[in-house]
């Protein structure tokens, strides 16, 4: 571990520096930081963004039980067996979350939700959900980011504003960097936005593009019509973007030209009216684009191990989110196994949630069941979600307390260092508790 400890002048405590920490709270998953830490408190994070400073200066570790069963104070092993308890006598378990967890913890998961029966879900499926599905359905063209840095030369944002949800995007991977074949960096580079607002990346933009609300689908068609030569009405093109054909002319015109183009995509797109008819769309335009030049896409993914999530769940069952394990074998049905549909249709009589906040952003008819049934919650902090639970666990945070591996937004997984240790228990302990005490109840497996 890339650390050292020098004593303070000025102070008791011992001043320690961790180099090179992960930054888990968004998918760009950066890993250059350093961080000064004294005892139980991170003093500067260097190098870190708004968001990324405000993760790591502002944590701190709640002072309350590592677990609570119905609210009262219990032992670690209690909550494990209440837990395990209410999962095994499930005849419709759901486990969703994940996204903020390591990947160890995620294969923990799946394997509960095998042994259980259980739905396995992610917020994948309240994000980029449509994403997933429109991958298996046309593919995927696409790179790292550090393919991106050093090669890419048009980049295209859709739906997507990092200038605030991603604010090291820009430096560290896509505008700013001097790169291999853009040695120039900014300048060597062409950034088109495309939105139906004009957010605060536009402003970083040498071309900005602003399409009538829901109508993603229509002005990506256009495009896929002009890459193929096809002749257009230009009073259907005004009439169906809000943009003039001249300018998806002109954009045509700059993606044929580029050397390396890259197009990032967002909530923007596939939470919008077409959802996964959109991200189609968009993969099938860089898919017709690779005729002329190198084209690849992706997917601005926001927390920070969701894409670890995505994986893991497709290693072990071969779908990304929204899986059934109840027959014995994966089922895959965005909208039946997804878990805001299986609360609101109040389906599920059991649940674990796994480092998410359900009770704070689902349906309030999702909500209102959750608060109906037995559910156990994993969070290190305390949450509308954990305040409702059977049984409520205080975990360590995962890239602070907890070391382990984190897939950044293009699918690279990344490291991480802890900052200090936790007095609470890593959720992969306690994941591991409750596989164990289900496969003894359910199957008499004691190993």
């Amino acid at each position: 571990m890339a650390t050292e400890s020098t004593s303070k002048n000025d102070a008791s405590s011992e001043l320690k520096i961790v180099k090179d920490a992960t930054c888990t709270f968004c998918g760009c998953v950066c890993d250059d930081i350093e961080l000064h830490v004294e005892g139980q408190h991170i003093t500067k994070a260097k190098k870190a963004c708004v968001l990324g400073t405000a993760w790591f200066l502002n944590h701190e570790i709640e002072n309350r039980p590592s677990c609570l069963i119905e609210g009262k104070p219990a032992s670690v092993d209690e909550g494990i067996e209440r837990a395990a308890q209410i999962l095994a006598r499930s005849r419709y378990p759901l486990i969703y979350g994940l996204s903020d967890t390591t990947v160890e913890s995620q294969r923990v998961a799946v394997s509960i939700a095998d042994w259980a029966g259980s739905n396995i879900d992610t917020t994948t499926s309240v994000c980029h959900g449509p994403s997933g599905m429109a991958f298996q359905g046309v593919g995927e063209v696409t790179c790292s980011l550090g393919e991106v840095r050093n090669r890419g030369d048009l980049i295209v944002f859709w739906g997507s504003n990092p200038a605030e949800s991603h604010p090291r995007h820009f430096t560290r991977y896509s505008l700013m960097p001097k790169g291999m074949f853009v040695p120039n960096g900014r300048k060597d580079r062409t950034c088109v936005i495309v939105d139906v607002r004009k957010t605060k990346s536009a402003k970083a933009a040498d071309l900005f593009i602003q399409i009538q609300p829901r109508k993603d689908f229509e002005a990506l068609w256009v495009l896929r019509a002009l890459a193929q030569g096809i002749e257009l009405d230009p009073e259907q093109v005004q009439h169906d973007t809000g943009q003039p054909l001249e300018v998806w002319t002109d954009l045509m015109s700059r993606m044929k030209a580029a050397r390396f183009g890259v197009i990032f995509f967002g909530m923007g797109l596939t939470m919008t009216r077409g959802k996964h008819a959109n991200s189609e769309a968009l993969l099938a335009l860089t898919r017709d684009m690779n005729r002329y030049t190198r084209f690849v896409c992706k997917p601005n993914r926001g927390h920070g191990n969701v894409t670890g999530a995505d994986n893991v769940v497709t290693w072990r069952t071969g779908y990304p989110f929204g899986v059934n394990l109840g027959r014995g074998y994966p089922r895959f049905n965005p909208g039946e196994y997804t878990a805001s549909d299986i609360l609101a249709r109040g389906e599920a009589d059991a649940a674990m949630i796994i480092a998410s906040d359900p009770a704070a952003n689902f349906s309030q008819p999702a909500r209102n069941h959750l608060a109906n049934i037995p559910y156990i919650a994993l969070d290190p902090k305390e949450t509308p979600t954990t305040r409702g639970a059977a049984v409520a666990f205080s975990v360590a945070t995962y890239g602070i307390n907890v070391p382990g591996t984190a897939y950044r937004m293009d699918d690279v997984p990344i490291s991480l260092r802890t900052a200090f240790d936790s007095p609470h228990p890593s959720d992969y302990e306690i994941l591991k508790g409750i596989e164990k005490r289900i496969r003894e109840l359910k199957f008499g497996l004691a190993t």
